[in-house]
C-alpha cells in the first residue's frame, strides 16, 4: 500500500469513527429514552459508555489482529491526548471551579486506573488480577454515575415518539455502530502501512495519530464548551472518558486476546507513566484548590508536547 492510499484510508477512517460515533450516541440515547428508561440512567451510563465507542473498537479490533502495540497505545495515547491536550486547552481558555464534593471520586478513579493498569503490565503483560480490578473500578465509576445523576435529576419530559422518529435512529443505530467498526479497520490499516511507509513502530502512531483521531469528539465538545463557557461539561466528559478507556479498554482487549495481552517495554516506560503524570498534573489542583489554573492548563500543553516529543 503506498502512502497515498494509507493516509487516505487513515482520513477516511478518522472521518467514519468520528461521525459513526456521533449517530451511534444520539440514536442510543433516543432509544433509551423511547424505552421509557429514565435519562438520568441514560447520561450517567448510555451515553457515557457510547462517546468511548470509537476508542474500544478500534483498540479492540487492533488486538483481534495482532497488533497489540495499535490497541494499548490508542487507548494509553487517548488519555493523554484528551488530558494533556484537550483539557489543558480547556484550562486555558475557561475558568473552571471543580467543587470537591462533585469531583473529588472521580479524580481518585482516574488516577487509580492509570496505576493499576501501570503496576498490572510490569510483566510485560496485562495481569488477569489487574484486569478484574479494573473491570471492577469501571463498575464502582458506572455506579457513583447513576446515584450523582439520580440525585441531580430533573422531571424527565415525555418523549413524543412517532413510527419515523423510530424507523430513523434505529437506522443510525445501525449505520453508526457499522461506521464505527469500518472506520476502526480503516484506521488500524491505515496507521499500520503509514508506519511502515515511515519506518516508525506502530505505537507512534497509535499514542499519536490514532490517539488524536479518537480524541477529536471530546475535542469538538471542548471547544462547544469553550463557547458556551460550560465548563464543566468539558472536564467531566474528558474526565468520564478517560477512567472508561482505561478501565475497560484494555481488558476487553485482554479477553478477545484470549487471555494474554502483551504491554511493550516502551508502553511502560514513556506511554503509561506521561499519562498518569499529565493526568495527576491536571486533577491535583483541583482536589486541593476546587480550581484549575490558565498556568496549569499551559504546562500541561507542555508536558503533551515534550511527551510527543520523546515518542517520535
Amino acid at each position: 500500500m503506498n502512502m497515498f492510499l494509507a493516509a487516505l484510508l487513515f482520513i477516511l477512517g478518522i472521518v467514519l469513527v468520528i461521525k459513526g460515533g456521533d449517530w451511534f450516541v444520539d440514536a442510543s440515547s433516543f432509544i433509551a429514552r423511547a424505552a421509557n428508561i429514565p435519562s438520568f440512567i441514560v447520561g450517567a451510563t448510555i451515553v457515557s459508555f457510547a462517546t468511548t465507542m470509537p476508542e474500544l473498537l478500534v483498540s479492540v479490533m487492533a488486538s483481534l489482529e495482532g497488533k497489540n502495540d495499535m490497541a494499548v497505545g490508542n487507548a494509553v495515547g487517548s488519555v493523554t491526548a484528551n488530558t494533556g491536550l484537550i483539557m489543558g486547552i480547556a484550562i486555558v481558555f475557561m475558568t473552571i471551579v471543580t467543587p470537591r464534593v462533585s469531583y473529588l471520586k472521580q479524580c481518585i478513579i482516574l488516577v487509580v486506573a492509570g496505576v493499576i493498569l501501570y503496576i498490572g503490565s510490569l510483566s510485560g503483560t496485562l495481569a488477569p488480577w489487574a484486569g478484574t480490578v479494573l473491570i471492577i473500578v469501571f463498575i464502582i465509576f458506572m455506579v457513583i454515575n447513576v446515584l450523582s445523576a439520580k440525585s441531580q435529576k430533573n422531571a424527565d419530559e415525555k418523549l413524543i415518539v412517532t413510527k419515523n422518529d423510530i424507523i430513523k435512529n434505529i437506522v443510525l443505530f445501525v449505520v453508526g455502530a457499522a461506521g464505527i467498526v469500518l472506520g476502526s479497520n480503516f484506521l488500524i490499516d491505515g496507521g499500520s502501512a503509514i508506519a511502515t511507509a515511515l519506518g516508525v513502530p506502530e505505537r507512534v502512531i497509535a499514542v499519536t495519530m490514532v490517539a488524536i483521531g479518537t480524541s477529536l469528539p471530546e475535542l469538538v465538545t471542548t471547544i462547544t464548551a469553550i463557547r458556551k463557557k460550560e465548563s464543566s461539561l468539558s472536564v467531566g466528559n474528558i474526565i468520564g472518558a478517560n477512567i472508561i478507556d482505561l478501565s475497560l479498554i484494555l481488558p476487553i482487549c485482554t479477553f478477545v486476546s484470549s487471555g494474554t495481552f502483551a504491554v511493550s517495554r516502551q508502553c511502560l516506560n514513556i506511554d503509561l507513566p506521561a499519562c498518569i503524570i499529565i493526568c495527576l498534573i491536571a486533577v491535583l489542583p483541583m482536589i486541593i484548590k476546587e480550581k484549575a489554573y490558565k498556568a496549569q492548563g499551559i504546562i500541561m500543553l507542555l508536558a503533551y508536547a515534550v511527551y510527543l516529543f520523546i515518542t517520535i
